[in-house]
């Protein structure tokens, strides 16, 4: 039998990540002007993409595929963008919303991972996957640069949230204020990322 993973916090932060990430992936799709089916598709790819891949990774069944009202939100996302400016969505604005995604995505995707037994390095590892897959699938397919390709620090947030996420379980702190204050971390990185254009040093030498 699965483990019973999602608690009422968890199902938040799932509905939170894929919504951010679902709107993100339909404004790919407004910016280029196509149609509605394509809008709704980017949505769908982009808030569940990093998902699903775990899922197949860690031997989980497909979580999206066993709950409907993840199909729900992504569409409803969709026709958000479809009637609104993507004027409204530009700005830093969408990069804090996709920040708080983006680590509670991690958060969830690490604590999946170590309640299917996974061990601690790859369970960490999960959760960036989690929170970056979607995102790159949607730019791969959008025939953008992808977000793994950015100095600023992004994928870093993710790996942040999801290491404390695995540090915490280990050390037995009560689980839910570690998914809290895993996912605070991670954003708080971003945040400071977005403020202040931190990034990772690039390679050097010739």
């Amino acid at each position: 039998m699965n483990p019973a993973v999602l608690t009422p916090v968890l199902d938040w932060l799932d509905l939170a990540g894929v919504a951010i990430f679902a709107l993100t992936g339909a404004l790919v799709a407004a910016k280029e002007k196509q149609t509605f089916v394509t809008m709704a598709f980017f949505a769908l790819l982009t808030g569940v993409g990093g998902g699903t891949v775990r899922d197949l990774l860690i031997g989980a069944p497909v979580f999206w595929i066993h709950d409907g009202w993840v199909a729900l939100v992504c569409l409803g996302i969709a026709l958000l963008a479809w009637f609104t400016p993507t004027r409204w969505w530009e700005g830093r604005l969408l990069d804090i919303a996709d920040g708080l995604g983006l680590t509670a995505y991690a958060v969830l995707g690490a604590a999946k991972a170590l309640q299917y037994g996974v061990p601690p390095v790859p369970a960490a590892l999960m959760g960036v996957v989690t929170g970056t897959v979607g995102g790159i699938i949607r730019d791969v397919i959008a025939g953008r640069p992808s977000i793994l390709m950015r100095p600023e620090l992004y994928v870093t947030a993710a790996a942040l949230s999801a290491s404390l996420t695995v540090v915490g379980e280990f050390v037995g702190i009560m689980r839910e204020w570690v998914w809290i204050g895993a996912t605070a971390a991670g954003y708080g990185l971003r945040l400071a990322a977005i403020r202040w254009n931190l990034a990772l040093p690039s390679y050097g030498r010739d």
